[in-house]
């Protein structure tokens, strides 16, 4: 066995194979800078609590009413949310307040027949909202 042989032998990966890891690496780098530059990682953890609600509509009570209940799904807490509002169409609101959990309500006045009634989130650092409930008064 000739020992010379062994040691002087010139192997390296394929030039091909370090062309493909420095690409990833940069496709990697890029996209990790580009999420933080652009400002998408502050929102990150951000997600709108999952919850149904149920609605109870008083047509005849002057002003009209909706009472809006927590009925299942996640508890809606100052971790979660910065605030909770009921709204109607004509930009009336009520503040659910926090600390909302499952048969938790709350009465919403002043609405019209067919106005949409909405349950909207807000993120913690107030940065996004998202209605995670609705129901259309009837006529």
């Amino acid at each position: 066995m000739e020992l010379k042989k062994i040691f002087n032998e010139d192997r390296a990966v394929s030039p091909v194979i370090g062309v493909i890891l420095m690409v990833a690496i940069t496709v990697i780098l890029a996209a990790v800078i580009g999420t933080f530059v652009l400002g998408l990682g502050d929102s990150v953890g951000q997600n709108a609590p999952q919850a149904s609600f149920s609605y109870d509509y008083n047509m005849s009570a002057t002003p009209t009413e909706v009472t809006v209940t927590h009925e299942g799904g996640d508890t809606i807490t100052s971790d979660n949310a910065n605030s909770i509002n009921i709204t109607d169409e004509a930009g009336g609101s009520t503040n659910w307040g926090l600390d909302i959990s499952a048969g938790d309500n709350k009465t919403h006045t002043g609405f019209s027949a067919g106005d949409e009634i909405r349950v909207i989130w807000t993120a913690p650092d107030g940065s996004a909202t998202q209605t995670i409930g609705s129901s259309t008064a009837p006529n």
